[in-house]
């Protein structure tokens, strides 16, 4: 129905983003992966993924084509609905996620918060062939209120689904030892604790 949107960036976040197209704002959810390509942008164009469910239309939006061209394959696979797909893409690089799936590494999927052993398997045995068939072209090239980042990333993680108090928990560990301070190295290494 959307292919993508081009517009202004009225809000940021690790999650979601505000963008004004036309004098209206879609409410548009993202993956970190996303929001490190767009987080210093004012304007920008997303390639829209419009998902409806019987109790809600929500827009899912990627800086890239590819990007979101493995989310929707992602979201084919039983079992794996938009917010497992988003958080896919937040945990890990779509690079990094089509190499594990081509060449089958179940580990590295399971590794992914909501993913077991079962799912990894389905997401490779489901897609192996069909990412393999495409080649290097399935991921395309990269097109290109104020918080503190701990607190942006406390919110992103409580938005994925988090307990905040465990995130708090996780969040103060890795200020006190974490060579990466931005938003996005504090939720993935965020991530991989939770």
């Amino acid at each position: 129905m959307y292919d993508y949107f081009n517009g202004k960036l009225i809000f940021k976040a690790p999650t979601h983003v505000i963008l004004e197209v036309g004098g209206i704002g879609y409410y548009i959810h993202i993956s970190l992966t996303t929001y490190s390509l767009i987080k210093d942008l004012e304007n920008c164009k997303l390639f829209i993924s419009f998902q409806v469910r019987e109790d809600a239309h929500t827009l899912f939006g990627f800086a890239t084509e590819g990007e979101r061209h493995l989310f929707n394959h992602l979201i084919s696979v039983s079992g794996i609905g938009p917010n497992t797909g988003r958080m896919m893409l937040s945990s890990i690089t779509p690079e990094e996620i089509q190499s594990a799936i081509v060449n089958g590494q179940v580990a590295i999927i399971q590794k992914i918060k909501g993913i077991g052993p079962k799912t990894a398997q389905r997401v490779i045995l489901e897609l192996q062939d069909k990412l393999k068939k495409q080649g290097d072209h399935a991921l395309l090239p990269i097109s290109p209120v104020a918080q503190s980042v701990p607190d942006e990333a406390l919110s992103a993680l409580v938005m994925l689904g988090f307990q905040k108090n465990q995130v708090e928990k996780v969040l103060g560990t890795l200020l006190q030892t974490a060579n990466d301070l931005s938003v996005e190295g504090l939720i993935k290494a965020a991530l991989k604790k939770l």
